[in-house]
């Protein structure tokens, strides 16, 4: 059994779904393929179960509906751990994230057994196609949960992860609450907590030329409110110390 899986979460990605799951079944380092659909109305989910005949090592998880990013990789984490994968992955649908930086973010994560991003920031500002006001936008943020939250980490909100199973064992998913994109600052503070090793890999993040970006104002404002909400509520909770 393969012990790497990639989920890739995806609501209306039929421009993109046969190249990701070709790409990363090309790499020379074996990753199988966990898509977690929120019944797409493009038909996403179905053309996964026809690619399945092709890749037996793709799999798909179906949701009724559209639900959020963070529930689609909590659902996802668990059906993972559920059937044994000791290196989880988060990466997007739409190539912003590189394939091939898959097997970087493995390499390091087996050094210490924790969670390894794929940072935008971490050697400055990595990022081709988008506006400059979404890069400030995006870089500022960041530095802005950095000097909330005090957790050492350049690219918060990057949504390019691999976890080792120790980590999701640990943090107790069904506490994790942000939906949005929050979701990726929730689960780097809570991994932080509990004494896990970040560590950020540098790579290049290229915006999407097929399909429509889903991030929202209402994505943004749960990000700003949500992290003052998270930093007060950890001094009233305990993490167990790995």
């Amino acid at each position: 059994m393969n012990t790497r899986i990639v989920i890739i979460p995806t609501y209306n990605e039929i421009e993109n779904i046969d190249l990701i799951t070709q790409a990363v079944f090309e790499l020379s380092m074996s990753f199988d393929v966990l898509i977690v659909d929120d019944n797409s109305p493009d038909g996403t989910g179905k053309r996964v179960k026809e690619l399945q005949q092709k890749y037996p090592n793709l799999h798909l998880l179906e949701r009724k509906a559209k639900n959020g990013l963070g529930t689609a990789y909590i659902d996802g984490f668990k059906w993972c751990l559920q059937h044994g994968y000791e290196y989880v992955f988060e990466m997007d649908a739409d190539f912003s994230h590189n394939p091939a930086d898959l097997m970087r973010l493995y390499e390091a994560c087996t050094q210490h057994h924790g969670m390894t991003i794929g940072s935008r920031y971490v050697t400055g500002v990595n990022v081709v196609n988008w506006p400059m006001s979404r890069v400030m936008l995006s870089f500022f943020a960041s530095k802005y949960v950095r000097f909330i939250t005090g957790i050492d980490v350049h690219d918060t909100t990057a949504g390019f992860v691999c976890y080792h199973k120790r980590v999701l064992d640990t943090i107790d998913l069904d506490r994790i609450k942000f939906r949005g994109y929050a979701f990726q600052i929730e689960m780097k503070f809570t991994a932080w907590k509990h004494g896990f090793k970040v560590t950020e890999v540098p790579i290049i993040f290229t915006d999407r030329t097929r399909g429509e970006s889903k991030i929202s104002k209402g994505i943004i404002k749960e990000a700003v409110w949500g992290v003052i909400s998270m930093k007060i509520k950890s001094w009233f909770r305990k993490y167990k110390q790995i």
